[in-house]
């Protein structure tokens, strides 16, 4: 049986967390275990519910205490930051599922599968699906922005920061990339904007205040024809389970053409054969 011992980062990295040991057990008909399950869970039904994989430490009555999930995140934080118990978690033989992002064995075979066990809740799927209908109904293709700023602004020293106004001209120039073909775009990203005022004249589209907004967000841009993003683990998961190419803007002068864009096939590779750095 295969046990998953850490909790690294937001939902993502949490999904590439366990994808290659669920894979891993698809494939092989193992059993596995996650100690620390990401918060979004429940979004997941397939995954919650599926038949070989165990969460021990989910109990929806203790979450729906006043401070279920308050407990709960401070236990994995302190469990998961403690040197004694990752000399505990070793003597186990558990594994660190960031780990296993190079064990790629299995993720083309069983793709299929994961698409099934790592679907939201329907719900969430039936916004993304009326949203990206409503885009084709005026487009031929439909692009995927995601806006990463925040902690962009200092994280790897801002390499990856972009304004607004840089996004528009990634944007134009996907335009220009694809024309005569009429692009639309759908907007993920957390900040407070107007999409019609920051980017136009393109055309596009986002959500604004809705449940599960971020989640809604990852699987919008997993149904759309292409992505365009900063390195990030967001849309490189939207890419790897949609089967979406994807091309990451690596600076301001970022240009494009049909060939800039290819699939994640797992979290180091482009179908291409590009190689992704570590960020």
């Amino acid at each position: 049986m295969l046990v998953i011992c850490d909790a690294p980062g937001q939902t993502c990295n949490r999904l590439w967390t366990y994808v290659a040991s669920v894979a891993q057990c698809v494939a092989e008909r193992r059993r596995m275990v996650i100690l620390f399950y990401d918060w979004t869970i429940e979004d997941f039904p397939s995954l919650l519910h599926c038949p070989f994989i165990y969460y021990p430490l989910y109990h929806p009555w203790f979450l729906r205490l006043p401070k279920g999930w308050g407990w709960y995140k401070s236990l994995t934080w302190k469990t998961t930051h403690s040197r004694f118990f990752d000399r505990v978690f070793a003597a186990l033989g558990f594994t660190k599922g960031w780990q296993t992002r190079t064990d790629t064995r299995y993720l083309r075979a069983t793709l299929p599968e994961l698409k099934r066990l790592f679907r939201p809740a329907d719900h969430i799927m039936a916004r993304a699906e009326a949203m990206i209908a409503r885009l084709r109904a005026e487009a031929d293709m439909v692009v995927g922005v995601h806006v990463r700023r925040g902690d962009y602004a200092t994280w790897n020293d801002g390499r990856f920061f972009f304004s607004l106004d840089d996004y528009r001209q990634f944007m134009r120039r996907v335009e220009q990339c694809y024309a005569p073909r009429r692009v639309a775009f759908f907007i993920s990203s957390n900040e407070d904007f107007s999409p019609a005022d920051v980017f136009a004249p393109c055309h596009c589209q986002r959500f604004a205040g809705e449940p599960a907004a971020a989640l809604l967000d990852l699987y919008t841009l997993s149904l759309c024809d292409r992505i365009i993003g900063p390195y990030s683990t967001y849309s490189r998961w939207a890419s790897f389970i949609g089967e979406v190419p994807l091309c990451f803007c690596a600076s301001r002068e970022q240009q494009f053409d049909d060939e800039s864009f290819s699939k994640i096939v797992d979290y180091f590779h482009f179908e291409s054969g590009l190689t992704i750095d570590d960020w």
